[in-house]
């Protein structure tokens, strides 16, 4: 049964060990945050939980001030490490914070955060914007608290605004080599008969699922660290109505598969792949190119984002890159705490003198 794990009511902190033991004024969070999107979505959290964590990791949902911010969390290695409820697939964490509250009550939240975390050597948050609103008020509160913060590259994030544009028009800004081979490729395609199929959910939803994890096994991408969690998430979003999954077919083989998400004007593509006996074909390619006229020209989409990750092809579609960062909360009277401060530390020296 859920429960509270601790409780301070002069810092109005409380921790819980599963989002349904979270009281109405927390989960009401999940709803009201700033620029939320489908990473700050309980539906997201619920697959997380469901089907993306280690076995020895346990969930700890930190709600400070009240219910001025929640902080989704995770105890690793039997309790020994705190982190952020992040994943290989989190594009982007933040803390869910009440859009209501003031600069003084976002203060006290995230002073409270802090000392809690002073109960671990180091703490980390991984997947954060650079530019994040709040993430000054909680570095500032995390020093005033006596940790020592230090910040991380976290990966690269390409996407680009095409507000505005159909694809022709975005075709014609790509470089002239992707511009002919798409051509080319579409061509062939059309000649030999391959099929586009877009399943956002209903009937054609457990099928779709089936081809896209088809492709997966004879793609080149290596196992998944939790082989349950896309087809867990495609049903999630699919019960949102986010889903977008492209499929291309050769006769009735499944060749290339691509999860995206549209969400408030911005499609955001989570996972891809192609099976490496039809490369020959460029699968991948055509099928990208085929769900970027459907985003484009149907569902005129403002932002086309590629996830996670530096991958070479990323740039061909996308021409804007964002850093993700994470940060790792130290405490110096910590033992273990002061010995990372002392190797972060020493590779920044490190890196100067390559430099």
């Amino acid at each position: 049964m859920s429960t509270t794990r601790c409780a301070d009511a002069t810092s109005g902190l409380a921790v819980f060990d599963a989002l349904a033991a979270l009281p109405p004024a927390a989960r009401a969070l999940f709803d009201r945050a700033p620029d939320r999107d489908l990473f700050c979505g309980t539906a997201w959290y619920e697959t997380v939980l469901g089907c993306g964590m280690a076995a020895d990791a346990a969930p700890c949902f930190v709600v400070c001030g009240g219910a001025v911010a929640l902080l989704p969390m995770q105890l690793q290695a039997g309790g020994r490490h705190l982190a952020s409820l992040t994943t290989p697939y989190t594009c982007r964490y933040q803390p869910l914070c009440d859009p209501a509250a003031d600069a003084a009550a976002l203060t006290a939240a995230f002073t409270a955060f802090a000392v809690y975390c002073r109960a671990w050597p180091t703490v980390r948050l991984d997947a954060l914007d650079t530019d994040a609103p709040w993430l000054p008020a909680l570095l500032n509160a995390a020093a005033s608290a006596g940790l020592a913060a230090r910040q991380f590259a976290h990966f690269g994030n390409w996407h680009e605004r095409v507000a505005g544009l159909d694809w022709a028009r975005y075709l014609a800004a790509r470089h002239g080599q992707l511009r002919e081979t798409i051509r080319r490729r579409l061509a062939r395609a059309a000649r030999e008969g391959g099929r586009f199929e877009l399943v956002t959910g209903g009937a054609a939803l457990e099928p779709g699922i089936a081809a896209f994890e088809t492709v997966y096994a004879q793609s080149w991408k290596p196992a998944e660290p939790f082989p349950r969690f896309n087809a867990a998430l495609m049903r999630a979003t699919a019960g949102q109505g986010l889903l977008r999954l492209g499929l291309y077919w050769c006769g009735d083989r499944p060749v290339a598969a691509q999860f995206w998400i549209v969400e408030n004007g911005q499609a955001t593509v989570l996972k891809l792949a192609h099976d490496e006996t039809a490369k020959a074909l460029s699968p991948g390619t055509v099928l990208t190119a085929l769900m970027l006229q459907h985003l484009l020209d149907r569902e005129q989409v403002g932002r086309i984002d590629f996830g996670r990750g530096d991958d070479p092809y990323k740039r061909l579609w996308a021409g804007e890159r964002r850093q993700r960062i994470g940060v790792v909360l130290a405490n110096p009277r910590h033992p273990r705490g002061l010995a990372f401060l002392g190797r972060h530390a020493l590779g920044r020296v490190r890196q100067a003198l390559a430099r």
